[in-house]
């Protein structure tokens, strides 16, 4: 059975820093590229950052200088670093993996977590 759990929300300040982790299970990570989404309350779900199946990233201009992506293939598991973190960055933060080499967007995902929450305040 396919699943993605993301992990490492909550409450921070401005400026703060977090890291979010989407372990996955059921399917080889290797073979998917792996995307972070977000979505803030009346907001459409947005794009963040996207890992290829090589290592490849790519990042939102909201958020580039900001934040990382990293992967750790053995463990299953992709990481967004979030540094100097701002209060329009408060949303539910969710991992995706999609098929292929890189991010298609939010409807070319094949599988989805169910999300952890990020607030930005203070």
């Amino acid at each position: 059975q396919v699943q993605l759990v993301e992990s490492g929300g909550g409450l921070v300040q401005p400026g703060g820093s977090l890291r979010l982790s989407c372990a996955a299970s059921g399917f080889t990570l290797e073979d998917y590229a792996i995307g972070w989404f977000r979505q803030a309350p009346g907001k459409e779900r947005e794009g963040v950052s996207c890992i290829s199946s090589d290592d490849a990233s790519g990042y939102a201009d909201s958020v580039k200088g900001r934040f990382t992506i990293s992967r750790d293939n053995a463990k299953n598991t992709v990481y967004l670093e979030m540094n100097r973190l701002k209060p329009e960055d408060t949303a539910v933060y969710y991992c995706a993996a999609e098929l292929g080499y890189f991010c298609s967007g939010p409807t070319g995902m094949d599988y989805w977590g169910k999300g952890t929450l990020v607030t930005v305040s203070s």
